[in-house]
């Protein structure tokens, strides 16, 4: 039997204004450091395709969506001076989006809610 699963991901996809590609690196490597006294998030990443950058995040639940975000605001809020969200993704149990539709309305996410008992997990 599987725990509970309460993981949340997040998928959001920045395109970067020309020639503030540098600039936005440099934000992403705060951004990195801000999330490590974050103690709920699993993972958190940025990769780069041209001025197109994805951060790849995970959290244990929406608690910790929330507070990440509270987290890096001011941080967030400088990267879309030279940016825009063009894509924008939320992966969860339909529980945890529920806590979610509310506080992130103002971003638009497309919700995937996760189908119990179509996943594996570290236990099997």
């Amino acid at each position: 039997m599987f725990a509970p699963d309460t993981c949340c991901t997040l998928v959001p996809y920045f395109e970067v204004q020309d020639g503030q590609l540098d600039a936005f690196k440099t934000l992403a490597l705060k951004l990195v450091a801000k999330t490590r006294a974050e103690p709920g998030c699993m993972h958190y990443a940025f990769s780069f395709s041209g001025n197109v950058a994805h951060c790849r995040e995970g959290y244990v639940d929406a608690a910790a969506v929330l507070a990440h975000r509270e987290n890096v605001a001011e941080l967030l809020g400088q990267a879309l001076k030279i940016a825009k969200i063009v894509s924008f993704e939320v992966h969860a149990p339909e529980a945890e989006i529920d806590k979610l539709r509310g506080p992130m309305a103002s971003r638009s996410p497309q919700f995937f809610a996760l189908e119990e008992g179509i996943r594996r997990s570290r236990e099997a």
